[in-house]
């Protein structure tokens, strides 16, 4: 293809047949030929006659333009003229294609393999042997035919990570080792920046040239969710400076029933040249521990997803102390420590044991508790065993009684001896005692522990031979500091000193914190440090891939609780959920410092996006131009021979309508005159239309008119009914009383209609129309004002003279108009859909299945199961979108299908069926 000018020639060697346009305008000013003089005597008779018309031996230059111009446009027009033409670039030897493969890529990851389809094909064509480089997978470059490539495409999919270091090393390796004479790149690229990437392109760049495409739209990420005041607080990144935007995001989780639903959703905004925004989400507790995951609405890739863990939830605590708090001595207070060491993040609970149990606490403590009584020691082991965990200090008390001296009690995880131990006081042989380092097979493994540590007191354990294995941690002389044991589901902790400062300066440190998060007793609000895992191993439960979807973590290995902390995402260190036995940990795409940078390439890369203006051909607009000249210079000529129309002003009427039709009219829908109007309404009524209403963003009113085409379609091929192609109405201009039915999808961004429109609305309504109002997003939110789209069809509405509604009852004829149904889906199946409520006095007749419903047809049918998405087909009758996979999906498209039917069958027939079922009793009553 030829580019000229900004416009693209497909036979550019045709237009030489302008030069040849002078040679035809002298051959042309011959034409008509001048008249031949004869001598005739007669002539003498007709001396100072004159006559009104007269012929003229040359060609009027203004019929020469318009012959000009009519040749000129049918050269230019055969010339093959294209608007807008897309440069082939075939290029020659082999042809390297560097995906960058992330999840900044996975929201257009469908449009990255058309195009990716496409440059294969051409490759193909061309006969270049092409090799494929994912970058978050790297492997040696295998130059095989295009056609081989093009088989593997769908097993492409974009990795929860962008590419590493190690990575982009291999990559590099692979380009210098593979394509001895050189090759050609094209870089799909996902327009972030990382580190790294200068080798690879000077080797892609030094072995032939570089092409890059990306998608052209910014990158929109989450961070990690935290606590803090009393609610969530997220912070969300995007990688533009651009205007104002505004955002929603979705808090996922379950509900009682344990059905995955949508819990909340909150806006955020995108102040001007801002690249964050922030947001916060105050929930009950109760609701809270149920988040799995915040994702931003619209957005299908890992960055753009975070998941929740234990930090979201505070776990509910309650303290028991063995005495009363001394008068005056807060410090001296047995729960002082535990309580300013809890109460950041957990809620506490307090009160006496039999009162707290019932209310199912995560956590029971009990400081210096020596003696239960029965009903208190069989109601906390009865708790312990269902999974409570159990955390018991020692103290005074508990060092002066029997409580498992003899025998082990239920309640302490070992036996203990009389009298306690003193170390470092002034009847005491030695100093205090230091604390030794945790065994890497404990909670508190890999735990810094401070200098100024120290134990002075402490209760003795009894020696045991299930004794060792039950110390999780001990001083430094061997002697037991803190004893577990399970019991049932839960476990029993006992830390052998005080919870306070009498016996041990370990709750004056932050290492008590630590210790009790490492034993679950509390949750930390902030992001753990490397240092804050060091020793422990973690075993992946869920992880993500690079849509956002979660999967079972299957067979992968544990990872270190240092790497889980401060490893970038990587095929080591897979985005998820990760356990060690005593919590859940989040680990995210997006850490909580994370900032989304664009890509900057090199000077000489040429650089383009997905987003191309469409090919415009225009040789059809010119051939039919220059017909239409050639028609008018056909009756022009006639005309000035006098053989068409002798008077000069029907001549030029004649020019002025030839004018006019050269003009480009309005399409259907937008009608401006009477004569459009008048178009308009034969086309409208031609044969039953159905319509859809124009909401100002054409890719969707193009998906509502191919589905309705392939409603017709349907219905054509099913049934007695015919329509004609649907059309597009316009609410402000055109009538609506042609059409028995208005699909309308509704956006957030349309506008409100006017007056004079709601006016035509109510009165189409009230003529007997329906309206079928379509949000579009039964998947994420019910019928309500839960969504934008919810919200602004509240907004549509609100002037519609609609009835009161109810959800679809199961008698409604919508249900057996044609097909029988109970279920009425689009591309979404869980939504309700609304009609217009039965009157209170519908009753069943004795005998009758169904009950006598109101007589109309239902006003308004109000869903949000996206129907003509399920119905678009394309100009050969092909599905335009998908509807879930495989057969399931087909059989929810043939559904909805059968739904469009049941409702066209109710809206031209009213109640027929319901009033159907009745005939046995009138034939009875009429004694027939």
């Amino acid at each position: 293809m030829t580019v000229l000018g900004g416009i693209g020639f497909t036979a550019p060697w045709l237009l030489l047949g302008l030069l040849a346009l002078p040679i035809l305008w002298l051959i042309l000013r011959a034409i008509p030929p001048a008249p031949v003089r004869r001598r005739f005597p007669g002539v003498a008779l007709l001396l100072g006659l004159k006559d009104d018309d007269s012929i003229s031996d040359r060609t009027p230059w203004w019929l020469l333009a318009l012959r000009m111009l009519a040749l000129a446009a049918l050269i230019v027009g055969l010339a093959g003229p294209v608007l807008n033409p897309q440069q082939d670039r075939a290029g020659r030897g082999p042809l390297l294609i560097v995906l960058d493969a992330s999840w900044a890529g996975a929201p257009r990851w469908t449009a990255r393999l058309e195009l990716l389809d496409a440059q294969l094909a051409e490759a193909g064509r061309g006969g270049r042997p092409v090799a494929l480089l994912a970058l978050t997978a790297p492997e040696p470059l295998n130059f095989q035919s295009a056609d081989i490539w093009r088989s593997r495409l769908p097993g492409l999919a974009p990795a929860p990570w962008q590419p590493t270091a190690a990575q982009l090393e291999v990559a590099r390796a692979a380009v210098e080792e593979g394509g001895a004479g050189g090759f050609d790149t094209l870089w799909l690229g996902d327009g972030l920046a990382y580190p790294d990437r200068a080798p690879l392109l000077g080797a892609l760049r030094a072995r032939g040239d570089l092409r890059v495409v990306e998608t052209g739209q910014p990158v929109l990420g989450i961070g990690p969710a935290g606590f803090k005041d009393g609610a969530v607080q997220l912070t969300l990144h995007r990688s533009d400076v651009g205007p104002a935007r505004e955002v929603t995001v979705l808090a996922q989780g379950h509900d009682p029933a344990g059905t995955a639903r949508v819990l909340a959703s909150l806006p955020a905004r995108f102040e001007p040249g801002a690249t964050e925004a922030s947001a916060a989400l105050s929930l009950p507790a109760e609701l809270r521990a149920r988040i799995t995951r915040f994702e931003i609405q619209g957005q299908r890739s890992a960055g753009a997803m975070t998941l929740a863990d234990d930090r979201l939830r505070r776990r509910e605590v309650a303290l028991i102390a063995g005495r009363e708090d001394r008068e005056g001595l807060e410090l001296l207070s047995p729960l002082h420590y535990l309580k300013q060491a809890l109460a950041p993040s957990a809620d506490l609970l307090e009160g006496a044991l039999l009162d707290l149990i019932p209310a199912n606490p995560d956590v029971i403590v009990m400081a210096d508790v020596a003696t239960l009584s029965q009903a208190e020691q069989a109601a906390l082991t009865g708790w312990v065993e269902k999974g409570g965990m159990l955390l018991r200090f020692a103290g005074p008390h508990l060092a002066a009684s029997d409580v498992s001296r003899t025998e082990e009690d239920p309640l302490m995880p070992v036996r203990l001896r009389s009298g306690g131990r003193t170390v470092g006081g002034a009847m005491s042989w030695g100093a205090p005692k230091a604390l030794a380092a945790f065994p890497p097979d404990t909670p508190f493994a890999g735990l810094p522990i401070p200098e100024d540590v120290n134990v002075s007191a402490q209760v003795m354990a009894q020696p045991d031979p299930v004794l060792a294995e039950r110390v999780i941690a001990a001083l430094g002389d061997g002697t037991p500091l803190v004893t577990r044991k399970a019991l049932g589901q839960g476990q029993v902790v006992l830390f052998h000193v005080t919870a306070n400062a009498e016996w041990s300066t370990l709750p004056l440190s932050g290492l008590f914190v630590q210790m009790l998060e490492r034993l679950a007793v509390s949750s930390s609000a902030k992001p753990p440090q490397a240092g804050d895992l060091a020793g422990t191993t973690w075993r992946p439960v869920q992880v993500m891939d690079g849509f956002g979807t979660l999967h079972d973590a299957g067979n992968l290995p544990g990872v270190a609780g240092e790497a889980l902390a401060g490893a970038p995402p990587g095929p080591d260190l897979r985005p998820g959920i990760y356990d060690d036995g005593e919590r859940r940990l989040a680990r995210n795409v997006l850490g909580p410092e994370a900032v989304l940078t664009p890509v900057q390439w090199p000077e000489g890369v040429p650089v383009e996006t997905l987003t191309r203006t469409p090919e415009r051909p225009l040789g059809g607009p010119l051939l039919a131009l220059a017909l239409l000249l050639l028609v008018a210079d056909v009756i022009a000529a006639l005309a000035l021979g006098g053989r068409l129309m002798p008077s000069r002003g029907r001549i030029a009427a004649l020019g002025a309508a030839l004018c006019l039709a050269g003009l480009p009219g309005h399409p259907v829908g937008a009608q401006d005159s009477d004569a459009d109007q008048t178009a308009f309404a034969l086309a409208a009524t031609h044969e039953l239309t159905l319509a859809h209403v124009l909401t100002g963003n054409a890719e969707l009113d193009d998906i509502a008119r191919a589905g309705l085409r392939g409603l017709s379609d349907t219905l054509s091929f099913r049934t007695s009914v015919e329509p004609a192609p649907p059309m597009g109405v316009d609410l402000e201009r055109d009538e609506l009383a042609f059409f028995p039915i208005l699909y309308w999808p509704v956006t957030p961004e349309q506008p409100r209609p006017s007056d004079a429109a709601y006016a035509k609305l109510n009165a189409y309504l009230r003529s007997g129309g329906m309206i079928l109002f379509d949000t579009r997003d039964a998947n994420i939110a019910s019928f309500g004002a839960a969504s934008p789209n919810g919200r602004k069809l509240q907004e549509l509405a609100a002037p519609l003279d609609i009835p009161p509604l109810e959800p679809v009852p199961r008698d409604h004829v919508l249900t057996r108009a044609f097909y029988l149904l109970q279920d009425f889906p689009g591309r979404h199946a869980e939504g309700r859909i609304w009609v217009e409520a039965a009157p209170p006095d519908a009753e069943q007749i004795e005998g009758m299945p169904f009950r006598n419903l109101n007589d109309g047809v239902t006003p308004v049918v109000i869903g949000g199961n996206d129907w003509a998405g399920a119905w678009a087909v394309d100009r050969d009758g092909r599905p335009l979108l998908p509807v879930g996979r495989g057969f399931t999906g087909e059989r929810q498209r043939e559904l909805a299908l059968r739904f469009g039917v049941n409702l066209i069958m109710h809206v031209l027939t009213g109640n027929y069926k319901s009033d159907q079922v009745h005939v046995p009793a009138l034939l009875d009553r009429l004694g027939q």
